[in-house]
């Protein structure tokens, strides 16, 4: 293959992926039109020039929508998912025995990198060697004028390439006029770019500079709600401020019930109401949440077939808090009607297969996993959720491929080593269960559920010392983990403290009540003489059966 030129200058993001899927297309459409197909989001993410080639089959309906409208911004590991769905179709697309070169990769674009690590990671080197290097030919200057700086930035902020956005914003904020029409636009995609990227303190100091240089409403309410954001949305809770989020969320609110134009009211003000009930759910307050998502609702009414997204995520909001208040059918119903707007979409296939696991539909909960893997690129929670349904079902070996998979497509996904690895130890494959403590411990060391699997893994292996010490993290770390408490009991029958087995084994069954764990503390009430405690136990986990 031609070696391709990976600075971002002046394409932007997947500079390297257009030119790779350029190249591999073309052949691919003749020999197998399924895999192209089956890859087409991808495909179009990554090279919008092969549009002419690659039909978009499963298109979600934000392409056909006017701006104001396009309300969803793509979460930073949705390029995760672009870069595997790329390099599977690589990997399958490519004649064996290739060769990839590729320079300048030091200023390659952010996608670009991890789309080469993924491929790195994923395509063996006898299908294709990959070969990079840092540097290369300075390429010719940027000289992209305002107009087309704005349709890569608008590009960008709807594939969710954020990177880009806060870039090649700021050059289009550099260039226009603060506080005009185009200069608000760059503003509001950079700050909110900033925001995803946990960039907060940058995101915070141009939502002000924006409330600086401007006095129309509208600006000064996005502006509000986009600094409330900030905290209510942190992914750290100990960093939220939600007193402050309040504040800026009411202001929000205030501008939007006096914007002139009705129709623009009726949005913002459903949106900033939407916002508000994010505040109200961090304070645990679901019956106000709830009533502020419906009065969301009955605004969007106003806006008549305009702003469908928007209808989407209040219903798919509301179906959450009425799943938590226990209304499920409700919920069911809300959510069908979220992905009725945009079947397209995977989220809600994801959030209503777990409410259906939780009310023991299974068939049902399986097949709005599965509609969420067909719906887009390889998407890592649904096949982890289906891994924890199998669980449930006894399906062991089908769990165990499905974390396999959850872990190839995102190799730091700790909760897929932790149930893999707990799947590995309970089924005797203990070498294969330590490598996966091991891995896990590497990205997040104390972990106490990892250290309850290698507790018991050591306890196994008889080296009573080492399971001693994980085990006692593991309760330090995690107190109310029954797990840790019930391995932690066995340890102790196996070093002969049966007092010590009991302790621990009543502190599990406190916590969540097992037949194992009745049946455990029998063996042991049995073993110090108490057997009228003893038989007390057996006919409680009787009970279970």
């Amino acid at each position: 293959m031609p070696p391709i030129d990976g600075h971002r200058r002046p394409r932007g993001p997947y500079t390297v992926a257009a030119a790779l899927l350029r190249h591999l297309v073309p052949r691919a459409l003749e020999r197998s039109g399924d895999l192209v197909r089956a890859h087409d989001i991808e495909i179009l993410a990554a090279a919008p020039e092969l549009a002419d080639l690659v039909p978009a089959g499963r298109a979600t309906i934000d392409g056909r929508l006017t701006d104001d409208e396009r309300i969803l911004v793509p979460a930073p590991r949705r390029t995760l998912r672009l870069a595997n769905g790329i390099a599977e179709f690589v990997r399958n697309a490519v004649s064996p025995g290739r060769t990839l070169a590729v320079c300048n990769v030091a200023e390659a674009d952010p996608t670009d990198l991890e789309l080469l690590e993924v491929m790195v990671r994923r395509i063996p080197p006898a299908t294709l060697e990959i070969m990079l290097y840092s540097d290369g030919p300075e390429p010719a200057p940027d000289t992209r004028d305002t107009d087309e700086l704005w349709a890569t930035v608008d590009r960008s902020m709807r594939e969710g390439y954020l990177h880009a956005v806060v870039e090649l914003g700021e050059r289009g904020m550099a260039g226009t006029e603060p506080g005009g029409a185009r200069w608000w636009s760059f503003a509001q995609r950079t700050a909110t770019a900033l925001g995803g990227l946990g960039r907060t303190a940058e995101a915070r100091a141009l939502w002000d500079r924006v409330r600086a240089v401007s006095q129309d409403p509208a600006m000064h309410a996005a502006s509000a709600y986009g600094t409330a954001m900030l905290d209510a949305r942190h992914p750290d809770p100990a960093r939220r401020d939600l007193a402050r989020a309040r504040r800026w969320i009411n202001e929000a609110i205030a501008i939007s019930t006096i914007l002139p134009d009705p129709a623009e009211r009726a949005f913002k003000l459903g949106f900033d109401r939407n916002g508000l009930a994010l505040i109200e759910l961090r304070h645990g307050r679901l019956g106000a949440a709830l009533s502020l998502v419906e009065s969301a609702i009955e605004l969007a009414r106003e806006l008549g077939e305009r702003h469908p997204l928007h209808r989407m995520v209040l219903l798919a909001n509301r179906a959450q808090l009425l799943a938590a208040l226990g209304h499920a059918k409700e919920a069911l119903e809300d959510y069908a009607a979220a992905i009725a707007i945009d079947p397209a979409f995977p989220d809600y296939y994801l959030e209503r297969g777990n409410l259906l696991f939780k009310l023991g539909q299974h068939e049902e909960a399986l097949a709005d996993y599965e509609r969420a893997m067909r719906a887009g690129p390889p998407l890592p929670e649904a096949y982890y959720n289906r891994a924890e349904l199998r669980i449930v079902r006894g399906d062991t070996g089908g769990a165990l491929a499905d974390l396999g998979r959850v872990i190839e497509l995102d190799p730091d996904y700790l909760d897929a080593y932790i149930n893999r690895a707990g799947l590995l130890a309970a089924t005797g494959q203990d070498e294969e269960a330590m490598a996966d403590v091991t891995a896990g411990l590497a990205l997040v060391p104390g972990n106490p559920h990892l250290l309850t699997v290698l507790g018991q893994l050591e306890t196994t292996a008889g080296r009573l010392a080492e399971a001693r010490t994980a085990l006692d993290l593991a309760v330090e770390g995690a107190p109310t983990l029954a797990a840790a408490w019930g391995n932690r009991a066995v340890l102790r029958y196996t070093a002969g403290d049966l007092e010590g087995a009991v302790e621990d084994l009543s502190r599990a069954i406190e916590l969540q009540p097992q037949p194992d764990l009745y049946v455990n503390r029998a063996i042991a009430l049995r073993a110090l003489g108490r057997d009228a405690d003893a038989d007390a136990d057996e006919r409680r986990a009787s009970l279970f059966s």
